[in-house]
């Protein structure tokens, strides 16, 4: 992969209103640097109405400002224990994400390709902030969400949140799976209804 688009280690997300679910990723700086889109078929936007959004596939695919695919996170079939998989930009399944379910946190459990578990996302329901550790269970990020008010969102630009990720991983495979979940957990989140 010849992009530095991972090289960051600070990512600032902001939602996009809109029937597609489109998100705008920033530098520290505030410069643009990329996005995230929901890929979806008409059919699925009917479906996620019939059998409700935890159940539907889904694919995000990130972005640069210039249009490359940098990496996609999907889920296929329709199953409430279909697997999450993180791809490369060419379509090379990277990792995948298990979720644990629980009522008071959220917990998502990052794989490589052999399923080793190589970072995990944990974050409080309430707070609906979260920290990334790694295999050690040292801590090698956060994920600040700033909510937005129910009125703020019916006119405008939503949710935000910062991901700071410092990560020496030995396999650029792990660094891109571990920062593409990080940057696509609240999508996640929201796909997953949890």
């Amino acid at each position: 992969m010849n992009s530095d688009f991972f090289e960051a280690s600070n990512y600032f997300i902001q939602e996009k209103k809109s029937y597609h679910n489109r998100y705008q990723i920033f530098n520290s700086k505030k410069e643009g640097v990329g996005s995230i889109k929901l890929k979806q078929t008409f059919r699925k936007k009917i479906l996620k109405f019939v059998l409700g959004r935890a159940m539907l596939p889904f694919m995000l695919e990130i972005r640069s400002t210039n249009g490359q695919l940098e990496a996609s996170i999907s889920r296929k079939g329709i199953s409430l224990i279909s697997k999450t998989i993180i791809s490369d930009s060419s379509g090379k399944k990277i990792g995948r994400i298990k979720k644990k379910i629980s009522f008071f946190k959220y917990s998502f459990k990052i794989l490589n390709a052999t399923d080793e578990v190589i970072a995990e996302i944990i974050g409080d329901r309430k707070k609906r902030s979260f920290i990334v550790i790694d295999s050690s269970k040292s801590q090698i990020g956060t994920i600040d969400k700033k909510w937005a008010t129910a009125i703020k969102r019916l006119f405008k630009t939503s949710d935000k949140y910062n991901v700071n990720i410092k990560t020496n991983c030995s396999h650029e495979n792990e660094k891109i799976a571990i920062l593409s979940s990080a940057i696509t957990i609240d999508l996640i989140i929201k796909k997953s209804c949890l």
